[in-house]
């Protein structure tokens, strides 16, 4: 069955870190480019970071750039979100998605993305 499942995400206060995890059941995750994406409430979701492949590079939002490291293991089959430096404008619940390697994902916001996990909720109170 194939399954993507979030976790870590929680209630931080600001300038404190939060991992959030992406576990990838039933994908080979090589085969896959990843993306994290957010949603606060009453705006569109946005996309957070973005990696095509695990030879690729690594794209941020610029209001990530510098706080939030993306990774990936792909024997675990599960990828990372590292957030640090948490701020009131990061509470959103955060997604993790999947689209094939070949396509390029990155570029094309959440159209590129096949599958998707059901979030977790990152809460950063100001």
């Amino acid at each position: 069955q194939l399954q993507l499942v979030e976790s870590g995400g929680g209630l931080v206060q600001p300038g404190g870190s939060l991992r959030l995890s992406c576990a990838a059941s039933g994908f080979i995750l090589d085969y896959y480019g990843i993306g994290w994406f957010r949603q606060a409430p009453g705006k569109e979701r946005e996309g957070v970071s973005c990696q095509a492949s695990s030879s690729g590079s690594t794209v941020y939002a610029d209001s990530v750039k510098g706080r939030f490291t993306f990774s990936r293991d792909n024997a675990k089959a599960t990828a990372y979100l590292q957030m640090n430096s948490l701020k009131p404008e990061d509470t959103a619940v955060y997604y993790c998605a999947l689209g094939p390697k070949y396509r390029p994902v990155c570029a094309g916001g959440m159209g590129g993305f096949d599958y998707w996990g059901q979030g977790t909720q990152v809460t950063v109170p100001s």
